[in-house]
């Protein structure tokens, strides 16, 4: 909880130190601008070739003599001339107005922050919906990864306690070693409340056993360990975006397998019911023979070779007409 209270109170203090006005913002792009286009550590001062103690009717006629030489009409072809002479411009405006200079001596004197805050660097990069995206998945994952690493310290105390207690339950408070088991009740806590005979229970009581330096808890006849494996150690793969990740890959998968595995029943199924078109039960065969022939497609029988079904009748018929003849 005191955690909590420390990063909002940091939250707080680091938006109101960085809750700067919009001039401020205008200060600084001139200040960067002006470094990246003239050198770095140049000022207002500097450029203008005036001291930060000069008046403003030295500044003006600074600006006046500067203007002529940055004049873009003088610097035709020159790259970047018309943003430099609008540089010029707007950076005397600032020096000759009181409160603008007021503005530009505080960060003269105490140099540009080099955090501005989320709404300066916000204006100026525009993030899309990709960046903005991710940028809260892994805020959210690392603040629920911190939260899963407060509550494991947390747990390991708890065991701590809790076999301690049993321990000195079952060895008494000198915590000399017991050979062989001990079971024992130890007070987890909780609000007091009565038993069936109407004794005073202090707290949540539990059935515990003690074997050498293995604590257990006896529950339903079962021992249950206590010990730091019991507590859930904090993983990136617990947090939410990854355990959904992780969950939608495995449907995908189960999904794909189950797909698979209809096109190969389908495939199956239809070589089956080729196999059996194929062959058919010969109707010219003696019944109970159990002959199976090919079936009649109306092609000739081959040459030299016995015909069977239509084919036989049609040659038997073509020599009882032969025997006629004679």
């Amino acid at each position: 909880m005191r955690l909590y209270l420390l990063f909002a109170f940091l939250i707080v203090l680091i938006t109101a130190v960085s809750a700067w006005e919009k001039e401020d913002y205008e200060i600084f792009d001139l200040v960067s601008a002006l470094e990246a286009a003239e050198g770095k550590g140049t000022t207002f001062y500097s450029w203008l070739e005036v001291p930060s103690t000069a008046s403003t009717a030295e500044i003006s006629r600074a600006y006046r003599k500067k203007s002529v030489t940055l004049h873009p009409d003088k610097n035709p072809g020159v790259k970047y001339a018309h943003e430099r002479f609008a540089r010029l411009g707007v950076i005397s405006t600032i020096l000759r107005d009181s409160e603008g200079r007021k503005r530009y001596d505080f960060f003269y004197k105490n140099g540009v922050p080099k955090w501005r805050g989320t709404g300066y660097y916000y204006s100026r990069f525009r993030p899309g919906l990709g960046t903005v995206l991710v940028f809260l998945i892994i805020l959210t994952s690392g603040l629920q990864f911190l939260v899963h690493k407060m509550n494991y310290k947390r747990d390991l105390e708890r065991i701590e306690w809790i076999t301690q207690q049993a321990r000195t339950a079952a060895w008494g408070t000198k915590m000399n070693p017991v050979e062989g088991q001990r079971k024992v009740k130890v007070n987890l806590g909780g609000s007091a409340r009565y038993d069936e005979d109407g004794n005073l229970i202090p707290g949540r009581m539990v059935d515990m056993v003690v074997d050498a330096n293995d604590v257990f808890i006896l529950e339903g006849g079962d021992l249950i360990p206590v010990n730091a494996s019991t507590a859930t150690r904090p993983s990136i793969k617990r947090t939410w975006f990854f355990a959904l990740a992780a969950s939608v890959y495995s449907k995908a998968v189960k999904r794909s397998g189950n797909q698979s595995e209809s096109r190969d029943s389908g495939e199956n199924h239809g070589d089956l019911e080729g196999s059996e078109d194929e062959y058919s039960t010969s109707t010219n065969d003696a019944p109970g023979s159990g002959t199976v022939t090919p079936k009649d497609d109306g092609a000739p029988p081959p040459k030299g070779g016995k015909a069977r079904g239509a084919g036989a009748t049609i040659a038997g018929g073509r020599r009882r007409k032969a025997n006629r003849k004679r």
